[in-house]
């Protein structure tokens, strides 16, 4: 074989590889008005009985704060755990159970019917009374709960907050960063919110997690390429409900290449451009798109041993 030859043999095992292969992107996003947040948690923590730690149920491992005891230090909370009418139960509650036998409160609540507030507030008159009884021995009078609201961007905390207080307190979105500042927000005559700007950690180790936290909007997915992302949510959800990805695309990704998955997700789905050629691009928004709106069905991406 010549020299030509086997320069192009290399070159085509390289465009092969380059194509089956997923791009490595180190994912960091902390604008500076989490920072602030911090900051000025840590100035008022005197001022809060209790926490309100809200998890998204679908993500109820990645979706909690990097070191959050570290920011509330011995303040007693309440893992609240929103979107729990969009999670596979089956698989968040045995993380809920995790949690419980180390000793936490956790409520899984459904924001959209409300079950569970009651529950919330139950458990917080516990903390109430545990802290009055503590002022009691001081010589002080029983005063409402102040409760701190900590949790990542797009989790549901503003949704929850509208919900608990019975009426609109703050603004919704579907995107991180809607929250700007720390502001207080009464319940009830017993229960005082602070709530809180959506929080993270400058550096994201696990890019799994980083990910996770991308496809459910907790991170803007600009920030990372969308191939990148598209095809992460195939593996895994491919790894966790093969049956609904087959379902939902009629292949099987882990019995094919990615391009021949893709190709046929576009043919599928009208993903084509002139000539009939598949667009990738369009078959990313496609596979993306299906996760935001729910189409494969109630999933919960986070394993306790993963």
């Amino acid at each position: 074989m010549d020299m030509h030859s086997k320069r192009e043999m290399r070159k085509n095992k390289k465009m092969n590889e380059d194509t089956k292969s997923l791009p490595s992107t180190s994912i960091n996003w902390y604008p500076g008005h989490m920072a602030k947040t911090k900051r000025e948690i840590g100035e008022k923590l005197n001022l809060i009985d209790l926490v309100y730690e809200v998890v998204d149920a679908r993500m109820p491992l990645s979706s909690r704060i990097e070191e959050v005891d570290n920011i509330i230090k011995s303040k007693p909370k309440i893992i609240i755990m929103t979107k729990y009418d969009l999670c596979d139960k089956s698989e968040t509650d045995k993380i809920i159970s995790y949690y419980e036998s180390l000793g936490n409160d956790v409520v899984p609540v459904d924001l959209i019917t409300g079950a569970n507030i009651k529950k919330v507030i139950a458990v917080s008159e516990k903390y109430q009374k545990l802290e009055n009884e503590k002022r009691a021995k001081k010589g002080l009078k029983p005063r409402g709960l102040r409760v701190l609201v900590l949790g990542i961007p797009n989790v549901g905390k503003s949704t929850f907050i509208n919900t608990i207080a019975g009426k609109k307190k703050t603004v919704v979105g579907n995107k991180p960063g809607v929250t700007k500042q720390l502001s207080w927000i009464k319940v009830n005559k017993d229960i005082d919110l602070l709530d809180t700007p959506g929080i993270l950690w400058p550096k994201i180790k696990d890019q799994d997690q980083a990910k996770k936290l991308a496809l459910f909007s907790s991170i803007k997915e600009e920030i990372l390429p969308k191939e990148e992302l598209a095809i992460f949510a195939l593996e895994i959800l491919s790894k966790l409900y093969k049956n609904r990805v087959e379902e939902r695309y009629g292949i099987s990704y882990t019995d094919n290449d990615i391009v021949e998955v893709l190709d046929t997700i576009g043919a599928k789905r009208g993903c084509l451009e002139r000539g009939g050629i598949v667009s990738y691009e369009k078959v990313y928004n496609v596979i993306l798109q299906d996760i935001k709106s729910n189409n494969f069905g109630n999933i919960t991406l986070d394993r306790k041993d993963s």
